[in-house]
């Protein structure tokens, strides 16, 4: 059963927006604060973007592998309050510059005294988190190590024996970097714990956690390093073709992801079995998962490597109707398609042969298409996802200021309102709409302009970085919302 079966409404943050003393939001003491503003508000789902491990970038839209969590979000005030750090060392160096260096002794510190001290009870969880999750984080943890080893540079550009992956050196590294692989599965370990325990309260109090998974992986990734027989690259990991998507709303030229494509024919081969993998791992964070670009499922867009832009490429089909019949046959955690941009009758056809839910953005309802707008919310229909804006997107507030006079005129007479009650018009009317689940992003709870936007697409840094803290909250917010969400029927 979908978990979108009744009516819903959430919040769209990712726990390195959280408030946090670090360099990043994280999944300690602000977390379950958080959940307990969702409940005091009415909301029933927390959606985040996805949880894995960056590159420098900080996208979480390519990272390092498809399993993995990210140890920036590993609270170290928890790990102090469990007795694996003292709480001084803390505050110590919470002061300090480098975060990253500093995360890492804390970390290493941890794991020391873990080994020392850990009981039986606890040993024995590691123990099981090692043999459950060896398909993926042997690999990963030896791909960390190398990573560093070569100080971070994209793994085709290792050492030859590490990127073809030569039995011998990878043995003999195994053996060398026995410390540092044991501390990368550490450190995963804590990570899933911390979220699996704040998953546990948000559930306990009628909060859903909403994942994302991006539908390509990053090239640098263990996934392809490992892996090479899922993706269409050579054997030194260079690919003849790379995905994005053609001009639309975000870029007059496409947008040039350069993820390596998968080999459609190979994974179906056994059965998807990647696919499994991976949804399995997200059926163990999350109740539901939206997956980004749907429509890549269907046909996507294919890009000759060496092309200088996305408008050099061709859609080919792909084979999405055998993937979702494995997987809905394996009953994996339910999905929201994210169905934007140049969607096709097909596309839409093999949404709804699976009862997938796909999307709205309220955001793209005043810029064409009168009043057969699909995002306008007389157009909505009930097994849907509904949102102002999303991560991709400015903020509402900042949105409707960017508009033209004609566009802010008419998007006032459409929801009766006046340029003053921006954003929460369009949030009233976010919650107002007949699709089952409305979503928000904090950005927009908080009345908050362009400034405070999480990404923008085809800028490749300074993105990812937003963060909130608690005095910015309007005293009575809470009660704001509840009201609104009982008068739309979303409690």
């Amino acid at each position: 059963m979908h978990q979108l079966k009744k009516r819903r409404a959430g919040v769209l943050l990712h726990p390195t927006s959280l408030p946090s003393p670090t360099d990043s939001g994280d999944l300690g003491v602000n977390a379950y604060w958080f959940v307990d503003f969702l409940k005091n508000s009415g909301f029933t789902v927390w959606q985040t973007l996805p949880l894995g491990v960056p590159h420098s970038d900080l996208s979480p839209y390519q990272c390092q592998s498809v399993h993995a969590g990210n140890p920036r979000m590993i609270s170290v005030e928890l790990l102090a309050r469990q007795g694996w750090l003292q709480s001084t060392e803390i505050y110590l160096t919470g002061a300090e510059a480098d975060w990253n260096a500093c995360r890492a002794c804390l970390l290493k510190e941890a794991f020391t005294r873990f080994k020392l001290h850990a009981d039986d009870a606890m040993q024995t969880l590691y123990g099981n988190f090692l043999t459950q999750n060896a398909f993926w984080l042997k690999d990963y943890a030896l791909y960390r190590a190398l990573k560093e080893q070569h100080q971070e540079q994209p793994w085709w550009a290792w050492s030859t024996k590490y990127r073809d992956r030569e039995p011998s050196a990878l043995a003999a590294a195994k053996q060398r970097f026995a410390p540092e692989i044991a501390q990368c599965s550490f450190e995963q370990f804590l990570f899933f714990q911390q979220w699996k325990t704040l998953k546990r309260y948000a559930n306990e109090r009628g909060v859903l956690m909403f994942g994302d998974l991006p539908i390509f992986i990053a090239a640098d990734s263990v996934d392809v390093w490992a892996g090479r027989k899922n993706f269409r690259v050579d054997s030194k990991g260079k690919p003849s073709v790379v995905a994005g998507v053609p001009p639309d709303y975000f870029s007059a030229t496409g947008q040039l992801w350069g993820n390596p494509h998968y080999d459609w024919e190979y994974m179906q081969s056994n059965g998807f079995l990647w696919w499994q993998e991976r949804l399995s791992t997200q059926g163990t964070l999350f109740d539901l998962v939206r997956i980004d670009h749907f429509r890549g499922f269907e046909a996507y867009w294919e890009i000759p490597a060496n092309a200088p832009t996305a408008m050099q490429g061709r859609w080919v089909k792909a084979p999405g109707e055998a993937l979702f019949s494995v997987l809905q046959e394996k009953n994996t955690v339910p999905l929201v398609a994210e169905d934007l941009g140049v969607i096709t009758a097909e596309v839409t056809a093999l949404r709804e042969k699976f009862g997938i839910p796909g999307m709205k953005i309220l955001q793209f309802a005043f810029e064409g298409g009168g009043a057969e707008n699909p995002y306008l919310p007389h157009q909505h229909e009930p097994n849907c996802v509904v949102y102002t804006g999303t991560h991709d997107n400015d903020t509402t507030l900042g949105w409707f200021h960017s508009m033209s006079p004609q566009v802010q005129n008419y998007v006032c007479d459409y929801l009766k309102t006046n340029a003053h009650d921006m954003p929460w018009a369009m949030i009233h009317a976010v919650f107002a709409s007949v699709a089952r689940l409305s979503i928000v992003p904090m950005q927009d709870l908080l009345s908050y302009g362009s400034e405070h936007r999480m990404n923008i697409p085809g800028v490749p840094s300074g993105n990812w970085r937003w963060r909130f803290t608690w005095p910015e909250v309007p005293h009575g917010l809470d009660q704001k919302l509840r009201h609104l969400l009982g008068l739309y029927g979303r409690l």
